[in-house]
């Protein structure tokens, strides 16, 4: 079996094989898709353009004590009802169409954006998070998200550049939200995801701007500060009277790893939180899938990907692959290329036909704008208009070809 670990960039020796980036190829000058390192100059290579890459073991002539504890972990595989052993689960079904849930998610994710940054400018300026009106905030999301997930999904990827922290943690929510249906976990639990998704970022209120924001690699001593984050997200729910474990959990242990090679415990397997383990993969899957100041957003089928290649490495296998269930390989906002080299945006998947979406065709053959978009469903429409059989070839990355999404309208 080919064992292909992470490992951050400050990690890299000569002697490893990359196998894989954390970016697409094309998008880096490097020739050959993989190769050993020779020199601490393809290092500073890999460092200008990566914060981690995939290192083949098998093929590096040299594995030590840091990579072998990036090996993956093999166990056997959990049910559901084994790893929430004490709830009661429940079987989700979509109770309402796209086109009904859109309009009620736009104005849930609106109240929850609006909401959100308030609290986010409040606790900036010193005040407590008021987690009275988080809660508050998160029930419309919860209940559209369990009629028809695919609406909020849609919203999760509009995202505006210049605000990130807090969209990164509104998307965060809904991604816990959506994954949480999936598993059938109660309720309750849907709202400790959709308040431990809001706040267990929360704690990078109080890290310096600049570190949060920087376009370099950052240095040890920066590295750390900026790790702080969790323990401050600790202290600040403490200072909410916050009783929550489950939320509590996704606060101190969002970065902790299933392999042992998170922080700031290095806890590993069982000994992370259920809750937390959720944590790590939303807050991973949608910080790839943004643009952030040090790199451009991941393509959400090259975002999978790179889950499913750290599953039982990074993150629990069982979640990881709850999760692709739960958003799809196209989610819902996902520019896609069809056979026909049509451009073409998914509106909303089906649970049981992934690969075959509804979309919404923006740019012709040739890559222009039509005068008018057409919703076509891959379901029952297979074949273009020139008889031959109409797939989706390719997902793009956000903004390709000149794409904003937020101009886009239903």
């Amino acid at each position: 079996m080919i064992e292909v670990v992470k490992v951050m960039v400050a990690d890299l020796k000569p002697g490893m094989y990359v196998s894989g980036l954390d970016r697409p190829w094309l998008e880096t000058p490097f020739v050959l898709q993989g190769f050993r390192i020779s020199s601490e100059e393809d290092i500073r290579g890999l460092r200008s353009h990566c914060q981690y890459v995939f290192v083949d073991i098998e093929k590096s002539r040299h594995v030590d004590y840091a990579l072998q504890r990036k090996r993956r972990v093999q166990r056997p595989r959990l049910s559901r009802e084994a790893m929430f052993p004490t709830r009661r689960l429940v079987n989700y079904t979509d109770s309402a169409a796209w086109a009904e849930e859109y309009p009620r998610a736009e104005d849930a994710v609106q109240q929850l954006s609006q909401g959100l940054e308030e609290v986010f400018q409040n606790a900036r300026d010193g005040a407590a998070v008021d987690v009275v009106r988080v809660k508050r905030s998160v029930e419309p999301m919860i209940d559209s998200i369990s009629r028809n997930p695919d609406a909020c999904i849609w919203l999760a990827r509009l995202k505006e550049q210049d605000k990130y922290t807090y969209q990164h943690s509104l998307g965060a929510s809904i991604w816990g939200v959506a994954l949480g249906r999936q598993l059938g976990l109660p309720r309750s639990d849907l709202r400790s995801l959709a308040i431990g998704g809001l706040l267990f970022d929360v704690g990078k209120l109080r890290v310096d701007p600049a570190l949060l924001h920087s376009d370099h690699a950052l240095s040890t001593e920066e590295l750390n500060a900026l790790r702080e984050h969790v323990r401050h997200g600790v202290d600040m729910m403490a200072e909410t009277g916050l009783m929550n474990t489950d939320v509590l959990s996704m606060v101190a242990h969002h970065h902790e790893r299933h392999n042992g090679s998170g922080y700031p415990q290095g806890l590993a397997g069982d000994d992370i939180p259920i809750f937390a383990r959720i944590a790590g993969i939303v807050d991973c899957y949608d910080a790839i899938t943004s643009h952030r100041s040090y790199a451009r957003a991941t393509s959400p089928s090259a975002a999978i990907k790179m889950l499913y290649d750290v599953k039982d490495i990074d993150f629990q296998a069982e979640l990881v692959e709850e999760f692709i269930q739960a958003v799809g390989i196209y989610p819902a906002g996902t520019l896609i290329e069809l056979s026909s080299g049509e451009v073409a945006v998914v509106v909303a998947e089906y649970r049981t036909r992934r690969l075959r979406p509804r979309i919404m065709v923006l740019l012709d053959a040739d890559k222009q704008p039509l005068n008018s978009v057409r919703m076509v469903d891959l379901l029952h429409e297979a074949e273009d208009s020139n008889g031959q059989p109409l797939d989706i070839v390719n997902s793009l990355e956000p903004g390709a070809y000149g794409i904003d999404m937020n101009s886009i309208h239903l």
